[in-house]
């Protein structure tokens, strides 16, 4: 539980009405393309219901919207097929039905239905994951990541259910994840043989290394450390979150303005064991400050390691005073803009050592704002308005309940 911070939720409930009604948000239904298909929580009707689920178990918004929009997510046949995800499909339904069922009796049999589904979907995934490493190949990005792969349903299972036994296999797995593997060298066993964006590509013959929260290990760490925090663990589990954050103390840089850790790395920095500088990623969710500097607070948190959280809430401080980071977000989303940097910063604040993060979230907030009044966001939930009407609900409220709604970025 945090302080609320002014102006915050009014921001948040005018966002909100505006995207209240399904034929008002979208007069001509919804943009063409998978990502805004109703089952998407990146950006289809699912993650706008979850918006309004938040507000209504919060008695801010009204159930009939949520079930309004709940309606439009399950329009159509829902997939549990193998690109299902916590982003996609059956998996992503579940994961905002948990929400919903929270506070009361609600959706109780059509959770228990998706759950199910998702619990079989997470099976066959961890069956291909072990036969990958019993063969010894680099794993794909899909199949770890918190978008598309294990790491996003194991944070599923970890909310949902934390004693189930598949949420320990989940965490069984992402713990072999870290085994190092034959013939790799230097290089961790999460090197990808891909590019940043999933897909062979010649301008990166070798892969790369990725610390994302979003596709790359920083899901992974995240998990893990969620699940030490709530006294959940496997065996060797301990180990493999020591074992990532060396990698990312390796490659964690430090200049005037504090540390911070690269999106990613290529095999020819690696080689050089050096980074430019000038490859600093913006403090995104996805790939900057707001996302990795958070999965390295849980860390400390869970190792018991004050230095490592001390770093930690150090770099996202430095993110909030410094003007030129600040710029390089001019969106207003959750996943690329200052509204995933607001909430990384206010769920940081909640647990940091010191109040100066908390201090910085007034003018972070009039910031977007400001922001907000000169754009149109998109309705969607990872890049557009829902998603900044959530960071803001939070903000404004000062709390977000368990089971949590962040759950989804790894926040919590």
């Amino acid at each position: 539980m945090s302080s609320p911070v002014p102006g915050a939720l009014a921001v948040a409930d005018e966002i909100a009405g505006t995207l209240a009604d399904p034929l008002a948000t979208w007069p001509d239904g919804p943009p063409d393309g998978g990502r805004s298909w109703p089952q998407s929580l990146a950006g289809g009707a699912a993650g706008i219901a979850l918006l309004h689920v938040e507000r209504a178990r919060s008695g801010r918004g009204d159930w009939a919207v949520a079930r309004t929009w709940l309606s439009e997510a399950v329009a159509g046949e829902v997939t549990a097929a193998s690109n299902a995800s916590l982003f996609f499909g059956t998996p992503a339904l579940a994961f905002v039905l948990h929400i919903a069922a929270s506070s009361s009796n609600r959706y109780q049999h059509a959770l228990a239905a998706v759950d199910g589904a998702t619990i079989a979907i997470t099976r066959a995934r961890l069956a291909q994951a072990h036969a990958r490493i019993d063969r010894g190949e680099q794993p794909e990005m899909r199949e770890f990541d918190l978008i598309r792969g294990l790491a996003g349903l194991g944070a599923y299972h970890l909310g949902r259910h934390p004693d189930h036994p598949v949420t320990s296999d989940v965490l069984a797995c992402l713990t072999r994840l870290t085994d190092p593997l034959p013939g790799a060298g230097d290089l961790p066993p999460w090197w990808t043989s891909v590019a940043p964006n999933g897909e062979p590509s010649s301008a990166y013959p070798c892969g790369h290394g990725n610390f994302g929260v979003s596709h790359g290990v920083g899901s992974v760490l995240a998990v893990m450390s969620l699940a030490l925090l709530r006294g959940l663990t496997v065996p060797g589990m301990t180990n493999a979150v020591g074992r990532i954050c060396a990698w990312t103390d390796r490659w964690r840089q430090h200049n005037g303005t504090g540390p911070w850790w690269p999106g990613f790395i290529t095999i020819e920095q690696a080689r050089k064991q050096r980074i430019d500088l000038s490859l600093r990623p913006r403090p995104s969710w996805c790939y900057g400050v707001s996302g990795t500097a958070r999965v390295q607070q849980l860390a400390g948190m869970a190792l018991r390691d004050p230095a490592r959280q001390q770093a930690a809430e150090a770099a996202m401080l430095a993110a909030l005073r410094d003007p030129a980071q600040l710029d390089r977000l001019p969106e207003t989303g959750l996943c690329h803009g200052t509204a995933g940097l607001l909430h990384g910063a206010w769920r940081m604040a909640a647990d940091a050592r010191a109040p100066e993060i908390s201090a910085e979230l007034p003018r972070l907030t009039a910031r977007l704002a400001a922001q907000l009044r000169e754009a149109t966001p998109s309705p969607e939930l990872l890049d557009g308005a829902a998603g900044t009407a959530l960071a803001l609900h939070s903000a404004g409220t000062g709390a977000a309940p368990s089971p949590h709604w962040d759950t989804f970025l790894a926040m919590a």
